[in-house]
């Protein structure tokens, strides 16, 4: 499994509505994408939810990398960089992906955080699998996943919730859309 997230923060006075717009419009072109685990189209707003930024911030995880490339350098991810730019594209290598019991896919938490020092990486990567095992157990979530930048050594936490007071800590986006046309492929449990 691999994790990718690229996020563009927007003027304050964007109106969302026309990333509603685009979701609407375009969100069911990776409903079918080889490769892809899952696609959720998540946006933060500004004043909302504790949000000081207007952000579009789609998060990804893809059962192979021939998908992820596929997307990357197919066409796929083109639209994104023709209508906004072209932003960095952050990658992580999966650690742990869990299901929970939820089914109405409506907010997600995405969590950063440095993979400690002092600590070995065995003991930081077994918490972080039983971050994500504890998140999806937790009532109303959908999926936690865990992956690990070993570029910066930061660990991600992302999970999948039906209510937007999930008990997990980081950003609270909302999602527009979930594309999961790989999500039973996703391996469960430890990545290794």
């Amino acid at each position: 499994m691999h994790a990718m997230q690229y996020e563009l923060t927007l003027p304050a006075d964007y109106d969302m509505d026309i990333i509603r717009d685009r979701v609407a419009g375009r969100g069911h072109l990776l409903d079918d994408w080889e490769g892809l685990g899952l696609k959720a189209y998540l946006i933060r707003e500004r004043g909302l939810r504790g949000s000081p930024v207007n952000r579009y911030a789609p998060f990804y995880l893809w059962n192979t990398v021939h998908g992820m490339n596929a997307f990357l350098w197919g066409g796929g991810f083109q639209g994104v960089g023709d209508d906004f730019g072209r932003p960095s594209v952050r990658q992580w290598t999966g650690l742990a992906y869990e299901e929970g019991s939820g089914s109405r896919p409506r907010f997600a938490v995405r969590r950063r955080q440095p993979v400690p020092e002092d600590r070995t990486l065995a003991d930081a990567v077994a918490d972080a699998v039983g971050e994500a095992g504890r998140l999806a157990a937790a009532d109303g979530a959908l999926f936690a996943a865990a992956a690990v930048d070993t570029s910066r050594w930061e660990s991600v936490h992302f999970s999948l919730w039906e209510h937007d007071t999930p008990k997990a800590d980081g950003d609270l986006f909302q999602v527009l859309h979930l594309s999961a046309p790989g999500r039973h492929r996703l391996p469960r449990g430890r990545q290794w």
